[in-house]
């Protein structure tokens, strides 16, 4: 029987007949309405007929998660009176409750894209509504661009609605094509709020980590809120590991405590979301924002905090980080004490900081790794996304490296095209890494030990399983809690998807478009209760409707692709050689061995060499560390599943790995090994020229180069002189003088006198002044030899005549009054010529000397070679500055002349007495 009491109770009724207005008029709405006014339930019930009287159509909602899809479904089937599975039902990762009788079908956003792939035309669906649309995850913004492009393309009769509580609806209404915007008012009570930061300052998030003290102080934040206040508690945390720490702390208190988040079981995740007659404190992650309603909630504690994925394509590393929850997550959640009574929301955080938070979650198309939707795009025919209705265009930068993978895993040519094997692995429901690991550590291993190891890394084990992936396999195997069940549920899907009918057909219960590699996490997958397991995740690509333009391109690209068979794209071997690498011997069970491969086959860059007291070099170039006590210390070779960075570290921190031996290293990252001859500058040092044999950055074997390229002896030589500078060329004073020369006439002159000044300017020209000696040199000291004088009378302008004018314009002494040749200091920088000269050896000279038309700048020399005067104006200082000088000096030096008139006096180099006898 329908419950029409509950039905009439939800206020998004009022905005029903403006949505189907809108949906028949222009065939794609957006929905904003509240969370509690009934989007999620009511609405596909009466766009599907089964309320209100409208025409039966087949309905499928597309949630973000799976506690979500479940928790819809059974409640809208409660609506109608029925258990779900019949008239209404849902599909998650792994769990199908539908039947041919069902209308309305709750799936996860990975489950529709799944179907899209294979069945681009959505055959016998008449609506698709994209719930939660603000939460901007990856599968999401895909599926609506795939929806987008069939209903231009194919179907433009089915209709769409993006339906939100707090959504950018001008945004989703440019890309539905001008779809009209729907607003429902919904019942809210008000939220206090109280400002409850810590006492003392923690440390803010970095990484995955969360400030203990920041945990006991939310911690202390909720037991104060069931002090001063009624009702349940739910408390909001960025992941599993808070939650469970923060219910750590909470021992003792006058309330039931639940977990709830994507990996809890069904029964927890049950009975947060059933009414209950004694007082409860909820933890949960951001599943409880928008996609669920808890009931009997008055206080929400928000810890402030959320989790984000983040992709470090330099160093090769990809895992969610904490960060601060934006300001839009943060009225979400304090919207949840006000669904069904007056409540309070206890903010972790100071006013002030509330303003400084940012607006909106970043989408994760901006900061997800992007090889599962890149995956997608190549297999729909759109290799790089250009013709896709997207609310973010995908960077430049993840695309490039999501299809560097692509290409190296096989599943992609050279211009994105899905090659047949590629095909096979977006069948898989994998990510493109844990497909490869799949496909070809199958073949070695067997299916079904390839898919148990696959499923570790699919979903990280509990850290209480330890990092050694081998020991977290055996636990697995014998383990009766949660992560276990669900391991292998997974191992035996993916045991069946391995196998030649379930590659061919759909299983069961359906894969969601991809699990996302351990090492590699989305918000999606642990961040809060994984719906998909994936954001951004891979395609799965079956038989297509024939003459589906979607289907079309992927199957010509794949006509044109590279055939599957022994090798794929990059290197990367389409079988492994034979599980005879399994004695190779590392003195580690059959097992371990196992484990090692399949986890170098899905991070091939991550298979790092030991450098020493726990201390790793991965291929990528990253350096790695083990825990003080890890049993995996000793390994000669890691094949690392999961790594992080820790603050203020350079080196990453390996959570989960398995050991692998040399030769296990070499096959699964054969497209990573090189042989090169190597002839480079060491800083500090010389010319090295070495054959390397590298995989990726760790160095295999090295040896001596007797006979090295003198091209790249050259090279390295330049390197030298870029690095240390022109010092290491002899520099002999006469040459210092030149360069100084030269440097004036091109301050003074320019045209064709050489700027000289810059080392580095040099070194780009040394074509023109350093050969033939440079091609000569092998060494650094041979460079030593190099007369840097003698070159550098190379550049000068001879082609232009000026080179013979050297002398005349730029001299390097000028003879004065006495006589005697003096050398001009050019060295200042930006300064004239300085000549340095004793007093009286200028006497009679009324004019400063000039230099290509610069007066010289005059130092005056005492008799003892000291600075006496400086002076620009020979004539203004024998009429005003001479005088004191004299008077200062004359006494000092009593064997000098100091006439009284320097301007008419006799000028010398020697004594009064030898004045005298000459």
């Amino acid at each position: 029987m329908i419950r029409q009491a509950a039905l009439d109770a939800l206020p998004v009724r009022e905005a029903l007949p403006e949505l189907v207005r809108a949906l028949d008029a222009h065939g794609a709405a957006v929905l904003c309405a509240p969370p509690g006014t009934g989007k999620t339930t009511l609405v596909p019930l009466v766009l599907a007929g089964l309320v209100g009287g409208g025409p039966l159509r087949r309905v499928v909602v597309a949630e973000p998660r799976r506690i979500a899809a479940r928790a819809a479904a059974r409640r809208m089937a409660w609506l109608l009176g029925e258990r779900a599975g019949g008239r209404v039902g849902f599909t998650v990762r792994g769990e199908r409750v539908a039947g041919p009788g069902t209308v309305v079908e709750v799936v996860t956003t990975g489950v529709l894209l799944q179907r899209l792939q294979r069945d681009q035309e959505l055959a016998g669906v008449d609506v698709v509504v994209l719930d939660e649309c603000h939460e901007r995850h990856l599968d999401a913004d895909t599926v609506a661009a795939f929806l987008l492009d069939v209903r231009e393309t194919l179907r433009p009769e089915l209709r769409l609605v993006a339906a939100s509580a707090t959504t950018d609806s001008a945004g989703w209404a440019r890309v539905l094509g001008g779809a009209p915007v729907v607003e429902a008012a919904g019942v809210s009570y008000p939220v206090e709020t109280v400002w409850a930061p810590p006492a003392r300052p923690v440390r803010p998030p970095h990484g995955m980590r969360v400030d203990p003290a920041q945990l006991a102080h939310v911690a202390s934040v909720v037991r104060r809120a069931l002090a001063e206040r009624s009702g349940d508690v739910l408390c909001f945390l960025p992941g599993v590991g808070e939650i469970a720490r923060v219910a750590g702390q909470l021992g003792g208190v006058d309330a039931e405590v639940l977990q709830v988040h994507g990996r809890a079981p069904a029964a927890v995740q049950d009975a947060a979301l059933t009414a209950s007659d004694h007082r409860r404190v909820i933890l949960a992650t951001s599943v409880a924002e928008s996609s669920l309603t808890v009931p009997g909630v008055r206080v929400v504690v928000d810890s402030g905090l959320a989790r984000e994925p983040r992709v470090d394509h330099a160093r090769g590393l990809g895992a969610l980080a904490t960060v601060r929850a934006s300001r839009a997550a943060g009225r979400q959640r304090a919207g949840r004490a006000g669904r069904e009574a007056p409540g309070v929301v206890y903010r972790c955080w100071t006013e002030a900081e509330d303003g400084r938070l940012p607006a909106f979650p970043a989408p994760e198309i901006r900061i997800a790794d992007l090889a599962q939707f890149a995956l997608q795009a190549a297999c729909w025919g759109d290799p790089d996304a250009a013709g896709l209705a997207l609310l973010d265009a995908p960077p430049a930068g993840a695309m490039a490296a999501a299809r560097e993978v692509l290409v190296a895993v096989g599943a992609v040519d050279g211009a994105g095209r899905p090659s047949p094997r590629g095909l096979r692995m977006a069948r898989l429901g994998l990510h493109p890494r844990l497909a490869r690991a799949l496909l070809d550590g199958g073949a070695a291993l067997g299916a079904r030990r390839a898919a148990e190891v696959v499923a570790l890394l699919s979903e990280e084990p509990p850290r209480e399983y330890g990092d050694d992936l081998g020991a977290a396999w055996r636990r697995a195997r014998a383990g009766g809690d949660g992560y276990a069940a669900r391991w292998r549920a997974e191992a035996a899907r993916l045991e069946r998807a391995l196998s030649p009918a379930g590659s061919a057909a759909e299983p069961p219960a359906e894969p969601e478009a991809a699990s996302t590699p351990a090492g590699t996490t989305t918000q999606s997958a642990a961040g809060g209760g994984a719906g998909t397991g994936a954001a951004g995740s891979s395609a799965a690509v079956g038989a297509g409707a024939v003459g589906s333009l979607p289907e079309t391109r992927a199957r010509a690209a794949a006509r044109t692709a590279s055939p599957a068979g022994s090798t794929a794209g990059g290197g990367y071997p389409g079988r492994t050689a034979s599980p005879a690498f399994e004695a190779r011997g590392t003195g580690r069970s059959p097992d371990d061995s196992a484990a090692g491969l399949v986890a170098a086959l899905a991070f091939p860059e991550r298979v790092a060499r030991a450098r020493g007291a726990g201390a790793f070099l991965m291929a990528s170039g990253t350096g790695a560390e083990l825990p003080d006590g890890s049993g995996l210390r000793s390994a000669p070779w890691l094949a690392v599943a999961v790594a992080d960075r820790p603050p203020h570290s350079a080196a990453a921190r390996v959570r989960l790995a398995a050991v692998v031996d040399e030769g296990t290293a070499l096959t699964a990252a054969a497209h990573l090994r090189t042989r090169t001859d190597e002839v480079h500058w060491e800083e500090g040092g010389d010319v090295v020229a070495r054959a390397v044999d590298r995989l990726g950055a760790v160095e295999l074997a090295v040896r001596p180069l007797r006979t090295p390229d003198p091209a790249l002896v050259r090279a390295a030589l330049l390197d030298g002189l870029r690095a240390e500078g022109l010092g290491l060329l002899r520099w002999t004073p006469d040459a210092r003088a030149l360069r100084s020369r030269l440097g004036f006439l091109h301050r003074t002159l320019g045209g064709s006198w050489p700027d000289v000044a810059d080392d580095a300017v040099l070194v780009e020209r040394a074509d023109d002044w350093l050969e033939p000696e440079l091609s000569r040199a092998r060494r650094r000291a041979d460079l030593a030899r190099i007369d840097a004088g003698q070159a550098l009378n190379r550049l000068l302008p001879w082609a232009t005549g000026e080179a013979v004018r050297l002398d005349e314009l730029a001299p390097e002494r000028i003879e004065v009054p006495s006589g005697s040749r003096i050398r001009l200091d050019y060295s200042a920088e930006h300064g004239q010529p300085v000549l340095a000269v004793k007093l009286q050896e200028l006497f009679g000279l009324a004019e400063t000397p000039r230099v290509a038309g610069v007066p010289v700048l005059v130092h005056l020399l005492s008799p003892a070679g000291r600075p006496a005067a400086v002076t620009a104006d020979l004539a203004s200082f024998w009429q005003g500055g001479y005088r004191a000088v004299r008077a200062e000096l004359r006494g000092r030096y009593p064997k000098h002349p100091w006439p009284e008139d320097p301007a008419t006096a006799e000028p010398t180099r020697h004594t009064n007495a030898r004045i005298r006898r000459s």
